[in-house]
């Protein structure tokens, strides 16, 4: 058996033509064009790379895309003063921080300072315990993307085993809440590194997801034969070379479907982020 690739990157040309549509359609009815803005603090390559991918996107599908950049020594209080302009920006429909932030500055102050209505990240308490009590506004980006490639690729996930490995409150945490959602309704088991017996878990498992941040940490022996493996690990390996959490070569020769690393939950996660700034704009 040869896994069947779950291509992220051709489901999201899919979903932002789809996107692209409906911007069109609220900037000719209602003259509303939604607006994304990003704040970069410090010069982390990898943020900046993130930022631009996700400003390209933006053009891609017509949605207004306003970086805000500054400086490594940017204080707490001037990150607060801008995002408190931002949040009541009648053109911005939508807020992005790019983390990590600087290590003076509190990440979760500035979480919470987002707006509610503006916070297309999903990461904020306020999003996050709606989720938690069945009420869900804006969903978290990359479980999102990851419920809709399996959705859309015709995996039944109700019923399904889901074994989530990792549980920070970008990834983890958030997908099996929405995995647990009525009208999901997968059985989910959430894993980390104090979980005992951790390769029988997953053995177990219709579906897993590796979110942990650790180079091809599962290996063909930890999975069932025919079960579904969704990897969101993106890791830079000695060699300068990129791998996912998942030891792909071995296990796509057990698995049934996997999505790759890059190309799979990725491109998902920068399309989620534009689906959530349509919405936010639509209940302007």
């Amino acid at each position: 058996m040869t896994a069947v690739l779950l291509d992220g990157k051709q489901l999201a040309q899919t979903m932002q033509a789809e996107i692209a549509a409906e911007v069109a359609q609220l900037l000719r009815v209602r003259g509303l064009r939604p607006g994304l803005a990003a704040v970069l603090v410090g010069d982390n390559p990898a943020s900046q790379i993130y930022v631009r991918n996700k400003r390209r996107a933006c053009d891609k599908v017509g949605i207004a895309s306003f970086l805000h950049e500054l400086p490594a020594n940017t204080s707490e209080s001037e990150l607060l003063t801008l995002i408190a302009r931002l949040n009541v920006d009648s053109t911005v429909h939508g807020i992005l921080v790019q983390l990590p932030l600087p290590p003076h500055i509190n990440e979760a102050t500035i979480v919470d300072a987002v707006a509610p209505r503006k916070d297309v990240d999903g990461f904020s308490p306020h999003s996050l315990g709606l989720l938690a009590a069945g009420r869900p506004h804006f969903l978290a980006c990359t479980p999102h993307g990851i419920l809709q490639l399996l959705v859309r690729n015709n995996i039944p996930v109700a019923g399904a085993h889901v074994v989530v490995i990792g549980r920070s409150n970008i990834v983890g945490k958030p997908l099996a809440l929405i995995l647990m959602q009525k009208g999901v309704d997968a059985t989910v088991t959430v894993c980390h590194s104090r979980s005992k017996n951790l390769a029988d878990l997953t053995r177990s498992a219709d579906i897993v997801v590796a979110a942990l941040g650790q180079a091809r940490f599962l290996r063909a022996d930890m999975v069932r034969p025919g079960a579904v493996i969704v990897d969101v690990g993106m890791n830079r390996l000695p060699d300068g070379t990129l791998s996912g959490d998942v030891d792909f070569e071995a296990v796509r020769q057990t698995a049934s479907a996997i999505t790759p690393v890059p190309g799979g939950v990725g491109p998902m996660t920068i399309t989620m982020l534009l689906y959530n700034t349509l919405q936010a704009a639509k209940a302007n």
